[in-house]
């Protein structure tokens, strides 16, 4: 299928020149015998109809030789001056010797010099107007469009672009499309053109434009906006039902020579939700992370890969990956060893399970951490809710090992990755969570380590999360599937989790819940919505929304802390620390007894152990 499309597009490319040389060759000689005043040669007799076919016949032929009709001639160069003269040189050659070949007659040689010069110019000018006039303007200008080309509505006229319309106007497989305008809230730019392109007018034009020029499509060139300004301009395009793509975040970070296969893509519901970028304080995490040794349990995993990339810029001395699942662990550890290697740190990767206590501590021995992200652990609600053992095992008493091994080790720091479904759970996997917390807040009252938890609620893009879900599903035509219309989550990304998690454990001295702000909770149902109508599609014609009900040890919505938690704001404004009261040591102790006892029975009364430890937990039982 690609390979047709180029074809047509070659075809739509190079017509035009065909078409140009063609009739330059005719006017070229009508010109010389003009010019040189060879008034012998009958313009219409049979001899120079001939000799004007095999001529123009000739020069095709040539410059298809001398590749010049699949050349890039927006960027043309000194070489390609020199292989257009060359092109007609042979080409003029080669016509005049066949002419003398097949016809009795010939035409003065002054008229072959004369008509070669105009060629050349012709030829030229012709190659040369794309360059200079228009670069990169190709031939939409004649209105000319490859079949199958999306008629496209560009917004932004700055460099992101300019560079989408040049992309497009050369051919290139990676930005696909007929650009017709572009739209800019900056009204210096509007009336103006950009590669021949004009500026139609501003974002709030975006919905009247796509009706009067027929678009199918909207790219949204804005890297640099803020987040307030993207999501405003993706409102207009989602009203007007047509698919919606834009270009990588960071292109503005990729080198000038690396710039033409920079694709577009399709615009992610994490684009409508992302906040303004939080940065690392450098300057605060380094004072525990610059020259230390880092592990990082659950490495190859969403939230623990995300913070190992975030660690880079801390310039620890080593980072220790260790999971139990080896294929993300090693495509983590290729993607980012370049990068480490540049900075002088240390990348190790280590397989295993925290709930085997052996492979912990020969871990800790081997590498001597001193600051520990613990990330390991079952998130998926479902799949907890029918295996409670596996949950407790793996998040309650998995997390009780590597606790320990950083305490008795004397580790500096030690962060738990928690979840805001550990306040009032409703779930085996909240459940658990939340008697993590209580175990990092017990090591917190006896240990020299600072201990500390960070809580948060949905990340986009994690495994399980509900976000690739839906675009499978829209993939294969629908339906979408969510379980309540009205349902409610709290959203962040990944690269935002992580720096606030590196950012919370700086802050940390002992026994804090940092929470981070998630702004305002999203209805699953809207993003469902959003998502559908980004592709371009309507909702209930093109793809259903199905809803299926709540599954087992679902909420309706999600808190980020209890009713006897209150939070305390920090030096960093996105996290706030919940300092409610720790629980007494026995308690805990007595807690992981009940629940250690409870592992071989069935999984109501393991439930039933677990609410015990927890009592905010709410189960629901088989």
């Amino acid at each position: 299928m690609n390979s047709t499309r180029n074809i047509k597009r070659f075809i739509v490319r190079s017509l035009p020149l065909v078409i140009i040389d063609v009739a330059a060759t005719v006017v070229s000689f009508l010109i010389a015998a003009w010019g040189t005043r060879a008034g012998e040669i009958d313009l219409a007799s049979p001899f120079f109809i001939g000799q004007m076919v095999l001529l123009a016949a000739v020069n095709v032929i040539v410059f298809g030789v001398f590749r010049m009709y699949n050349s890039l001639w927006e960027y043309a160069s000194v070489d390609d001056a020199a292989r257009i003269v060359v092109a007609t040189v042979v080409a003029s050659v080669v016509g005049d010797v066949l002419g003398a070949l097949l016809f009795d007659e010939r035409m003065p040689f002054r008229v072959y010099i004369c008509a070669w010069a105009i060629l050349l110019i012709i030829c030229g000018m012709a190659r040369f107007s794309i360059r200079v006039n228009s670069k990169g303007r190709s031939w939409s200008f004649l209105g000319v469009k490859a079949p199958g080309e999306a008629r496209t509505l560009i917004v932004g006229a700055g460099e992101s672009g300019s560079l989408v319309v040049s992309r497009m106007l050369a051919g290139s497989d990676e930005i696909v499309g007929c650009p017709i305008g572009y739209v800019d809230d900056d009204g210096r730019k509007i009336g103006r053109r950009i590669h021949g392109v004009k500026v139609l007018g501003s974002c709030a034009d975006i919905p009247r434009l796509c009706k009067q020029f027929s678009v199918d499509q909207i790219v949204v060139a804005i890297p640099s906006g803020t987040q307030k300004q993207k999501r405003h301009v993706y409102d207009l395009c989602m009203e007007t039902g047509r698919k919606v793509l834009t270009l990588p975040e960071r292109v503005k970070d990729i080198p000038e020579e690396q710039l033409g296969r920079v694709p577009i893509r399709d615009v992610e519901v994490s684009d409508l939700l992302a906040r303004e970028e939080v940065a690392l304080d450098e300057g605060l995490v380094g004072t525990y992370l610059k020259g230390a040794v880092v592990l990082v349990t659950g490495g190859g995993g969403s939230i623990g890969s995300e913070l190992v990339r975030q660690l880079l810029p801390a310039k620890p001395a080593k980072i220790v990956l260790f999971d139990i699942y080896e294929n993300t662990v090693y495509e983590l550890y290729h993607e980012i060893s370049g990068a480490a290697q540049e900075a002088g740190i240390e990348i190790v990767t280590e397989i295993g399970s925290i709930t085997h206590l052996p492979a912990l501590e020969e871990v800790f021995e081997r590498h001597r951490p001193q600051v520990v992200f613990h990330a390991a652990a079952h998130k998926h609600v479902p799949l907890m809710e029918s295996n409670p053992r596996e949950a407790i095992e793996n998040n309650v008493f998995g997390t009780l090992n590597v606790v320990r091994m950083a305490d008795e080790r004397d580790c500096s720091h030690f962060i738990l990755i928690s979840t805001d479904k550990a306040v009032n759970p409703a779930n085996v996997m909240g459940a658990t969570k939340r008697m993590c917390e209580m175990i990092v807040q017990y090591y917190a009252q006896r240990s020299q380590t600072a201990f500390a938890s960070v809580r948060f609620g949905n990340v986009l893009g994690s495994h399980g999360s509900v976000i690739p879900l839906f675009k499978r599903q829209l993939k294969a035509g629908g339906p979408i599937t969510l379980t309540h219309q009205d349902i409610t989550r709290y959203f962040m990304t990944i690269p935002e989790a992580a720096r606030l998690v590196i950012t919370a454990g700086a802050l940390a001295e002992g026994g804090e819940i940092f929470v981070l702000d998630m702004g305002e909770p999203v209805r699953i149902y809207d993003l469902a919505e959003n998502l559908i109508r980004l592709s371009g599609l309507t909702v209930g014609e093109d793809i259903e929304i199905k809803v299926t009900g709540l599954r087992p040890g679902e909420k309706l919505y999600e808190e980020l802390n209890m009713d006897d938690e209150p939070t305390v704001p920090t030096a960093n404004g996105a996290i706030t620390v919940i300092k409610g009261v720790r629980p007494e040591v026995a308690s805990v102790e007595e807690r992981l007894a009940k629940l250690e006892e409870a592992l071989p029975r069935d999984r109501d009364d393991i439930k039933r152990a677990l609410k015990e430890a927890v009592p905010t937990y709410t189960p629901e039982f088989q």
